[in-house]
């Protein structure tokens, strides 16, 4: 969790400069605020914050592709678990591209790399559910063969990355995406919070991987300045929110809706977590903020629960019920954000959670009617929290004139 501690320890030093600013001219106020929002929008933190989105996806799709065939005893043949690696392979095919758009010569080489190790994980797996030790002895050396190819690469086309560098980074990686596997084999009910970990570590990755390349390439921007760290951050956590909650809704429809039962109340404890550090991360900077906050964000994750389990039951007045709620919650929460961060109008906030609200219920829709298109549907979904993230990032950056 070393890069969510320093997003809340940025948040929280930007006090003391907010606070200097009471002996700034209206001018020079306005400027440094100016500039401060400027700051979270760089092409340094535009790369920064895009690459914490598509690591911390992988890491998602990735577990939930894993669990899909886990669940359907290993058959990878199976609908389900086909959809769900096609919907991983679109994330890698975005990372490459990510990479393409800087080096074109490496999107190839790279995309190759990207999936060989999602194989290697996929055997590990499957040696661990079979109890076959020496399928899991050689997805564990193949993935270590992976780590010192993977940081040749990238040290090929990035020479400001040391290619040992690149690989000692990827160990947390490996490593937590073991623990996440092995207890998803092992039906210990700590999948969840482990899968949280593993994508934990992934906005650190990115800060790696942003520098060296903003380095490389000049970028305008640091991609290790407090505005940067913000917007990553908050990227990070909106992600893991979107992708915990569709966990948490499709273990509870999986089990009938039974919301007592253990391993959908695992699914919520791990999606809870999420919200508690979201709303620390506001409170480190907001503290009165922090209480309301968590509050809101909670009520309306109960409000997509009743949202789904009316679906589920084809209660028509619960669903309008909950469909009322968000649009009402959507309001209350932009007077929130609005009542401390005066930069981010309250509307202007309501209406940023429009495509966030509609997607979730697309997804919803779609685990419901078992249409098969579950997860690019929460895949989608996803990808409209950078978009809410750089909108508040750059308004608590003006605020506090984040540089």
């Amino acid at each position: 969790m070393k890069s969510y501690r320093r997003f809340a320890g940025v948040v929280s030093v930007a006090l003391v400069g907010a606070l200097a600013l009471t002996g700034c001219s209206d001018s020079d106020a306005d400027d440094k605020n100016e500039s401060g929002q400027a700051a979270t929008a760089t092409p340094a933190a535009d790369l920064r914050a895009g690459l914490t989105d598509l690591l911390v996806q992988h890491v998602y799709l990735a577990g939930i592709a894993l669990k899909t065939a886990v669940d359907e005893g290993g058959n990878l043949e199976a609908p389900t678990v086909k959809a769900a690696v096609t919907t991983l392979d679109k994330n890698s095919v975005a990372l490459s591209k990510a990479v393409g758009s800087a080096y074109p010569e490496a999107e190839k080489p790279f995309l190759e790399s990207w999936r060989q190790h999602i194989g290697f994980f996929v055997n590990y797996t499957l040696g661990k559910a079979t109890g076959d030790q020496a399928m899991v002895a050689k997805a564990t050396k193949d993935l270590n063969k992976y780590r010192t190819s993977f940081g040749q690469l990238i040290n090929s086309v990035v020479p400001e990355l040391p290619a040992d560098a690149v690989a000692d980074e990827l160990k947390p990686h490996v490593n937590t995406v073991y623990a996440a596997i092995d207890s998803l084999v092992a039906g210990d009910g700590k999948v969840f919070a482990k899968l949280a970990v593993a994508a934990s570590h992934m906005p650190h990755t990115a800060e790696i991987l942003a520098g060296g390349i903003a380095e490389n390439k000049g970028l305008e921007g640091a991609a290790d300045s407090d505005a940067a760290e913000l917007r990553a951050g908050m990227t990070y956590l909106l992600d893991e929110h979107v992708y915990l909650a569709g966990i948490a809704l499709a273990q509870a429809v999986s089990k009938g809706g039974d919301l007592e039962e253990p391993s959908v109340q695992a699914a919520v404890a791990a999606l809870d977590d999420n919200s508690v550090a979201l709303s620390k991360a506001v409170g480190s900077a907001y503290p009165e903020a922090r209480k309301p906050f968590l509050e809101s964000w909670r009520q309306h994750i109960g409000f997509f629960v009743n949202y789904t389990l009316g679906k589920a039951t084809g209660d028509e007045a619960m669903v309008a019920k909950a469909t009322k709620d968000l649009n009402k919650y959507r309001t209350s929460f932009g007077q929130i954000i609005n009542s401390v961060v005066p930069e981010l109008p309250a509307d202007a906030v309501a209406d940023e959670l429009k495509p966030h609200v509609k997607s979730v219920f697309v997804t919803i829709d779609s685990l419901v009617a078992g249409d098969g298109k579950v997860f690019a549907r929460l895949y989608a979904a996803a990808h409209h929290m950078s978009m809410t993230a750089a909108t508040l990032a750059g308004g608590i950056a003006q605020n506090k004139s984040l540089q």
